[in-house]
């Protein structure tokens, strides 16, 4: 229902004020009757030309009823209907509506229960239908769409709740439509805005998530390990034919060990024989090369 627009009062002021002034201006006093018949008329007059207009927005429709029957979808702009005899009961909204539906405590087919929350994009595209088939559109596709979402919520798995939050979308706009199109309604799109678990639940996704991610890491950390122990092989091999170049990389580990740390290095006796630092010529040598990086150290100084 639409209350009277300001144009239907400011016509019906007009006109009854027209009678009035021409009431006045033919007002006889030996026979007043006739200027209260003027007067009544134009009250009459006025109100029923103030009842016949009518003034629909550019989104609106009204359903114009005649005794009863349907008559015709008027609107948008300025239109007429016959007073009495017609009647707009409904006026249609064909702008896209949003409508918000959740469902509380529902279980999921693996019997866990989730609150969802969605919006409805839906827009009339029969009004004549949504006027005449149904009593209450808007409070029937809200209904519509909770139990549409209740149904495919008892239908799926939580895991494929939580990822897979477009295709339940879709699967609810298909759904919807159907239970709707009758109306002369047209479902839009539909999003699933949040889904929300028990605490405790929560809690435990949380952890099987944490192992799960500690698992690869460790997974990860074995290849790793594996691709280290391949090469050492594979340079194991280069040294076993090589003795000389196992020489030298001894050297040099004792060497890089004993510029960090000049006080003491412990190495096994069996490196020390095979590296030869037991005789002299293998001692002088460390010394000389580790009395040259401190030198070239010391100059480095002086010239900075």
């Amino acid at each position: 229902m639409r209350s009277k627009s300001s144009f239907s009062v400011i016509i019906f002021i007009v006109i009854f004020g027209i009678g009035i002034a021409f009431t006045s201006a033919t007002y006889n006093v030996a026979d007043p009757a006739k200027s209260i018949i003027i007067a009544a008329g134009s009250f009459i007059i006025a109100l029923l030309i103030s009842l016949s207009i009518k003034i629909a927005n550019p989104w609106d429709k009204a359903v114009v009823l005649r005794l009863g029957n349907f008559q015709s979808l008027r609107g948008p702009g300025l239109f007429f209907i016959i007073p009495i005899l017609d009647t707009t009961p409904i006026w249609i909204d064909t702008r896209v509506i949003t409508t918000s539906f959740k469902a509380e405590k529902t279980l999921t087919k693996d019997t866990v229960p989730v609150d969802v929350d969605a919006v409805l994009f839906w827009k009339v595209l029969e009004p004549k239908k949504a006027a005449l088939e149904i009593a209450d559109y808007k409070s029937a596709i809200s209904w519509a769409s909770q139990t549409a979402l209740r149904d495919v919520i008892g239908k799926t798995m939580l895991s494929d709740m939580l990822e897979g939050r477009d295709k339940i979308s879709t699967l609810l706009q298909k759904i919807i439509d159907e239970r709707t199109e009758p109306w002369g309604i047209n479902v839009n799109s539909v999003e699933v805005k949040d889904v929300l678990i028990p605490a405790g639940l929560e809690n435990a996704m949380s952890m099987q998530a944490q192992a799960e991610r500690e698992r690869q890491a460790r997974v990860i950390l074995g290849d790793s390990e594996r691709q280290v122990a391949e090469k050492f092989a594979e340079a194991a091999l280069t040294y076993t034919d090589n003795p000389v170049a196992l020489h030298l990389r001894a050297m040099n580990m004792l060497y890089e060990g004993l510029k960090q740390n000049s006080t003491i290095v412990i190495v096994p006796s069996s490196a020390i024989d095979t590296m030869q630092l037991g005789g002299m010529a293998g001692l002088t040598a460390l010394t000389m090369g580790i009395g040259q990086e401190k030198a070239n150290k010391a100059n480095d100084k002086a010239k900075g």
